[in-house]
C-alpha cells in the first residue's frame, strides 16, 4: 500500500469519528433541553451586548474618562445621546431575549413589553448616575490614599462593580429576567466582587480593595455602609419547600447606616447590624448587634512551650 493509500484511508477514518462525534454532540440531551429556552428556538441574551451596554452606560454617567472622546461642554450633550440612542437599541432586543427565555409568548408582545421597559430604564439612569457619583464621593472621603475624584473613578474597583450592580438591580426591578444576574457576573468576573442584583443598596456607598466580598440577594444594605475586602454579607441556613428545592425566602443580613465592616468578617442570616457600629475584622457575626456597637474577635491567648508541648 503506497503512502497516499495509507493517507486516504487514515483521512477517511478521521472523517467517519468526527462525523459521529458531531452527530452526537447535535443531540439535545434531557438534561440540556431543561436549561434551553424553548427547545433551543429562542435567541438567547447576548454576553458581548449587555457587556457593551455596561461600556456605553459607563460614558454616559462619567463622560470622558472611558471613551476617547473630549468632554466638552459644546459635544457632551451629543455624545450622550448618540450613547443613549446605542443603549436603546441594544438594550430592547436584550430585554426581549430576557423576557422569552424559558417562556412561549407572542413576539408581539415581546417586542411591545421590551421597548416600554427599555424606556422606562433610560428614564432611571439620571438617579442611577446620582447614586454612583454619591459611591465616588464616600470612597474620597474613606481612602486617605485617594487624591482625587477622577482617580476613584479611573481606578478603583468599586465604580465598576456599582455600575453594573446599580444597572443591574433597575432592571431586576423592573422585572427583566437573567440578564441582571448576567451583568452582576460580567463585574464579578472582573473584580471579585460578588454583589447579587436583588440587593438592596443605598448612597454612598464604600468598597475598599474589595476582592473576595460577598453581598447577597436579600440583603439591605443603608447608606454611608463601608466594607472592606473579604466580607460576605450572606445566609446562615436556607429554608426548604415540600419538594426540597430551597425557597427564596429573605436570609441576609440588614446593614443599617453608618456601619463600617472590616476585612474577612461573615455576617451570616436575617440579623441587623444597627447603625454607626464597627464590626472588626475576621468576626463571625450570626446574631442582631444593636446600635453605636463596636464587635471584635476575642483577644488571642499566648502562652510558651517547647519541644510542641501544648499543641
Amino acid at each position: 500500500m503506497t503512502t497516499e493509500e495509507i493517507n486516504e484511508k487514515d483521512c477517511g477514518c478521521e472523517g467517519l469519528r468526527l462525523t459521529e462525534a458531531i452527530h452526537r454532540l447535535v443531540q439535545v440531551t434531557p438534561e440540556q433541553r431543561k436549561t434551553t429556552s424553548n427547545g433551543c428556538n429562542s435567541p438567547l441574551p447576548s454576553v458581548d451586548s449587555l457587556r457593551k451596554i455596561v461600556s456605553l452606560i459607563k460614558d454616559i454617567v462619567f463622560p470622558g474618562y472611558f471613551d476617547k472622546r473630549p468632554a466638552v461642554d459644546e459635544l457632551r450633550a451629543y455624545y450622550i445621546g448618540t450613547n443613549v440612542e446605542q443603549v436603546v437599541s441594544l438594550l430592547k432586543t436584550q430585554i426581549a431575549c430576557g423576557l422569552v427565555y424559558g417562556t412561549d409568548r407572542p413576539e408581539d408582545e415581546v417586542r411591545r413589553q421590551a421597548e416600554e421597559m427599555t424606556i422606562e430604564f433610560i428614564e432611571s439612569l439620571p438617579e442611577i448616575k446620582r447614586l454612583l457619583y454619591t459611591d465616588v464621593e464616600a470612597m474620597v472621603h474613606n481612602d486617605p490614599a485617594v487624591k482625587s475624584s477622577g482617580e476613584v473613578i479611573f481606578c478603583y474597583p468599586l465604580v465598576d462593580v456599582m455600575v453594573h450592580y446599580r444597572v443591574a438591580h433597575c432592571l431586576l426591578t423592573m422585572g427583566v429576567p437573567v440578564i441582571p444576574r448576567i451583568i452582576t457576573e460580567l463585574a464579578h468576573s472582573r473584580t471579585g466582587i460578588d454583589i447579587h442584583p436583588g440587593a438592596q443598596i443605598s448612597d454612598h456607598f464604600c468598597i475598599d480593595h474589595g476582592t473576595g466580598i460577598v453581598i447577597g440577594e436579600t440583603c439591605i444594605i443603608g447608606s454611608h455602609v463601608m466594607l472592606y475586602q473579604g466580607v460576605t454579607l450572606g445566609a446562615k441556613s436556607f429554608t426548604y419547600g415540600a419538594d426540597g428545592v430551597p425557597l427564596n425566602v429573605p436570609r441576609h443580613p440588614i446593614i443599617e447606616d453608618h456601619v463600617t465592616i472590616y476585612s474577612n468578617t461573615s455576617v451570616l442570616g436575617r440579623i441587623t447590624i444597627g447603625h454607626h457600629s464597627v464590626l472588626g475584622g475576621n468576626v463571625w457575626q450570626t446574631r442582631d448587634v444593636p446600635p453605636n456597637s463596636l464587635v471584635l474577635q476575642s483577644r488571642a491567648v499566648s502562652s510558651i512551650f517547647t519541644d510542641g508541648a501544648g499543641i
